[in-house]
């Protein structure tokens, strides 16, 4: 895939070499009803159009990027208070767990009579 994506690059730099080299005729720009200074040769319009291009997939590339970094956050968001539920749940559990088995150690007490501990003398 790279290198395929580097043919391409080069074939398109190619293209505009040869475009550049071959129009060297005069013109004119004009960009909202205002003429453009510097722009007298074809070559130089298209030169013009390649910056814009250039600066219009850099756009791109920055509002994708900002895309992508936005939705992983929003996925980590999302598993992160899937895993806060999970936690939850199973704190929950185990609190109902620990109540359930106090009570029977509290009920298990009740059947025995209440005999205060004896101390054992040393010998």
């Amino acid at each position: 895939m790279i290198f395929l994506g580097l043919i391409v690059a080069l074939a398109a730099a190619v293209v505009g070499v040869a475009v550049v080299l071959d129009n060297t005729g005069s013109a004119q720009m004009s960009a909202f009803g205002h003429e453009i200074p510097g722009i007298t040769q074809e070559w130089h319009v298209f030169m013009a159009g390649a910056v814009v291009a250039i600066v219009f997939m850099a756009g791109l590339t920055v509002a994708t990027l900002g895309f992508r970094r936005a939705m992983n956050m929003r996925r980590e968001l999302r598993d992160l208070r899937d895993e806060h539920e999970e936690s939850l749940q199973t704190l929950e559990m185990e609190r109902r767990r620990l109540q359930q088995a106090l009570a029977q150690a509290r009920r298990g007490m009740g059947d025995q009579p209440s005999v205060p501990a004896q101390r054992v003398a040393p010998n």
